[in-house]
């Protein structure tokens, strides 16, 4: 029996899963019976410790040791505790990322923090913030105001064009990991070296790679970095973000949002502000208890789990994906925009296809929930720590089902 037939790829699916390593993750989640959820790359799915844990903070820290939970629960320590426990699946060591606020917020940060080490360095010639043109919109929106506040003049850049545009005015350059439309993963060494040579400082978006594939900051020299959460990390809707400051510019970062949870000596109440040591000067204000404690009771999931099995299992299952959908749905229905190359593919497929709206409410109403992207591209997140190929397989045999049925 040929493989490439809907009875072969089934067999072929409970083949793959009966092999994969990492299949009894999915015990550390609850997801609804029936369910094949590809929008990991949106919203994680919920972590099976968490129902507990919040309650737990809820009723007993929060409503029976009320503040002294600060310290009694380690409330106040949560930023950097749980910056310590994502550091290792971004490639950092302790000490040098602190969650709180948002990723935009964290963004902020970052942009104008990267401008003023530069300014720093007294290269006044620099005033260029590079930034990569098919951003989230938000990060072209942060960037704006960022550099309008540093005196720098945005230049939207094409990932692919970055290095031919890197020069002797280039300040900062931002740019996204992996591209959040069509799963595109871009060169974060390569493009860091070659920020690094022109004498440029970099801030990386990891929003769509952090949990889902090595990212090596502290490998590649990265200066500064920022992500959510609440995706491949699965920390819960609204989860706070991170930030990522090298060692060797915490000292000199100069945050713009300098608040008293950031103070050396924060309870001291002083009318001046002085910053404390490391990554923790990038705290603001009162973190979000309820939500970082989620986060970390989330981040349980991970444990003993390294994330290059999670990226060599990713590539499998979008491969198979992909090998699935050629079979099942008629041609010339769908076109990937996502790479075929390794190198250059994230944790997602997205599909080009007519009546896209429409065909991806009909997978929902099927019980295959991928999203939607503006004006014509469905997008399918692939979480390795829940997502199997047997359920690849029956989200592309859904597809090929219902795509001839929906008009465009």
């Amino acid at each position: 029996m040929s493989e490439r037939t809907p009875n072969g790829l089934s067999i072929r699916a409970a083949e793959l899963d009966a092999a994969d390593d990492l299949r009894k993750l999915r015990e550390r989640f609850l997801l609804p019976e029936g369910v094949v959820y590809l929008d990991g790359n949106s919203l994680g799915a919920l972590s099976a410790g968490v129902p507990d844990r919040v309650a737990d903070v809820v009723g007993r820290e929060w409503g029976e040791l009320l503040i002294r939970s600060w310290d009694e629960s380690g409330w106040w320590t949560a930023p950097q505790r749980i910056g310590d426990r994502i550091a290792p699946l971004v490639g950092a060591a302790p000490g040098r990322i602190v969650v709180g606020d948002s990723t935009s917020v964290n963004l902020f940060k970052a942009l104008v923090g990267a401008a003023r080490l530069v300014a720093a360095r007294g290269d006044a010639g620099r005033d260029e913030l590079l930034v990569d043109a098919t951003t989230f919109p938000t990060d072209g929106y942060i960037a704006a105001s960022a550099a309008r506040m540093t005196g720098l003049k945005v230049v939207p850049v094409e990932p692919a064009a970055l290095p031919a545009a890197l020069g002797p005015r280039t300040a900062v350059v931002l740019m996204n990991h992996v591209d959040y439309r069509s799963g595109r993963l871009h060169d974060l060494p390569g493009l860091t070296a070659a920020a690094h040579a022109a004498g440029a400082l970099t801030v990386w978006d990891l929003c769509h790679s952090a949990g889902a594939l090595p990212v090596g900051l502290d490998a590649h020299r990265v200066d500064l970095a920022v992500g959510c959460t609440y995706k491949y990390l699965n920390g819960g809707p609204g989860s706070p973000a991170y930030l990522y400051i090298a060692e060797r510019h915490q000292a000199a970062f100069d945050s713009p949002l300098p608040g008293w949870n950031s103070h050396a000596e924060p309870f001291a109440m002083a009318p001046g502000y002085v910053p404390a040591d490391g990554a923790l000067r990038g705290r603001v204000g009162t973190p979000d208890i309820l939500s970082m404690l989620a986060l970390e009771a989330a981040l349980d999931v991970w444990d003993g789990v390294p994330v290059e099995a999670v990226r060599a299992k990713s590539l499998a299952l979008t491969d198979f994906f992909l090998e699935c959908v050629e079979v099942y749905v008629p041609a010339g229905r769908v076109e990937s925009v996502t790479p075929v190359a390794h190198a250059e593919r994230g944790s997602q497929v997205a599909l080009r296809a007519e009546g896209a709206a429409e065909l991806m409410k009909e997978l929902i109403a099927r019980g295959v929930i991928g999203d939607f992207r503006h004006p014509d591209v469905l997008r399918f997140g692939f979480t390795p720590l829940y997502v199997g190929f047997a359920d690849v397989e029956r989200a592309a045999r859904t597809l090929g089902d219902i795509s001839g049925h929906v008009s465009g």
